[in-house]
């Protein structure tokens, strides 16, 4: 078996060898294709339906998430809402595990009143309270691990043997965006169904909006490609080509992100403006609860090397609040009991010098105290 640094950087090579030997894969453009006579075809008929660089990048993806074959999608949202697509019928039933993308539970709210499809959270620990949540109308396990914001670890091979040994049929998706294919490989741990948004790490550079889809079942590729299809949620030739040069240096630069942000979460632990870190061990998510005594906006402005700014994953740190950003549509009292709270800061750790990576949260918290007088 080919190791993953040399399946991402080796992987696409050899595209064009038999037209010109092209060592970086060519980008087609094309959206329409000849054909060579009445109901024949090239393999290619409309950019829809398939494009070589399209089917390069996808081939990519399903390997080296060990899948038996992925879809490249428009958004990490349009991934979601690809693998519900398979949800029609009023009643069914999915379990979300509690602490996900605030996105994830506004689509699934959206879900809900739309289709009456039905759903209920688990807090991701427990495996003997998830099987109790089961009902005969179940479909499907959502997982998200770690989770965003507050780096809640799901043993996902634990989950998948409880669940698969009461009912075969349930199907176990696990968003993968925080840790990539690099340092957890859910599909060959027990699960079906594998999401990305690709805008974050499988990009990495902040300029890519993308999704991926990647599944272990044949009979449920057939259904998900046939959706594509039809809702046309494919990911366009240019953004393929540069999310498919982008994996050659995945693997550097989640070694990267995780040394500094390892580095970095030590520095946050010793300083009084922290209460606590949240960090998974390994990845470039950190999250960490700022002391009472000093003001997050303060905080922000006092910022000198990372941006305030909603993503994650790129190269550039990233500092956003998930009170006010990414979960600010959940309900208050559901944010809460999550952890969620004002003083929550999240943090994408970047491939900055590391001293300066130093700086990026210690800075501001040594030299802007909160104005006003504490009670």
């Amino acid at each position: 078996m080919t190791k993953i640094s040399t399946q991402l950087i080796q992987g696409s090579n050899g595209s064009d060898d038999d037209k010109t030997g092209a060592v970086s894969a060519p980008l087609y453009f094309s959206t329409a294709f000849r054909h060579p006579g009445l109901g024949q075809s090239t393999g290619y008929d409309y950019s829809r339906l398939a494009t070589p660089t399209r089917e390069l990048l996808e081939s990519q993806l399903a390997t080296i998430e060990h899948g038996e074959q992925a879809f490249a999608v428009s958004s990490g949202m349009a991934a979601i809402d690809l693998v519900f697509s398979t949800f029609t019928k009023t009643g069914d039933h999915f379990i979300a595990s509690d602490d996900l993308y605030g996105g994830s539970f506004r689509y699934f709210d959206n879900q809900k009143a739309k289709y009456l499809i039905d759903y209920e959270t688990w807090n991701g620990q427990d495996t003997d309270q998830l099987v109790q949540l089961i009902k005969p109308s179940t479909r499907l396990i959502w997982l998200e691990t770690p989770s965003n914001p507050t780096m809640k670890i799901i043993d996902i091979k634990k989950v998948a043997r409880a669940v698969h040994q009461l009912r075969s049929d349930i199907l176990i998706a696990v968003d993968n965006t925080f840790l990539t294919p690099i340092y957890q490989q859910p599909l060959t741990e027990g699960a079906d169904i594998v999401v990305h948004s690709a805008t974050k790490y499988l990009g990495g550079h902040n300029d890519i909006l993308a999704g991926a889809v990647v599944v272990q079942l044949a009979e449920l590729a057939e259904k998900l490609a046939a959706q594509l299809v039809t809702t046309g949620q494919t990911l366009d030739p240019f953004d393929s080509w540069l999310l498919l040069r982008s994996l050659k240096t995945l693997s550097v630069r989640m070694h990267a992100h995780t040394q500094n942000a390892q580095f970095l979460a030590q520095k946050l632990a010793t300083l009084a403006g922290v209460d606590r870190v949240l960090y998974a061990g390994v990845g470039g998510m950190i999250s960490f609860y700022l002391n009472d005594n000093y003001d997050v906006n303060t905080f922000l402005q006092g910022l000198k090397v990372c941006s305030f700014a909603e993503s994650l994953g790129g190269v550039e740190s990233l500092v956003t609040v998930p009170d006010v950003q990414t979960h600010h549509d959940m309900p208050v009292v559901n944010r809460r009991a999550l952890g969620i709270t004002p003083n929550l800061i999240r943090l994408s750790v970047g491939l900055e010098d590391k001293m300066i990576c130093s700086q990026i949260c210690s800075t501001p918290l040594i030299m802007l105290r909160k104005t006003r007088p504490d009670p």
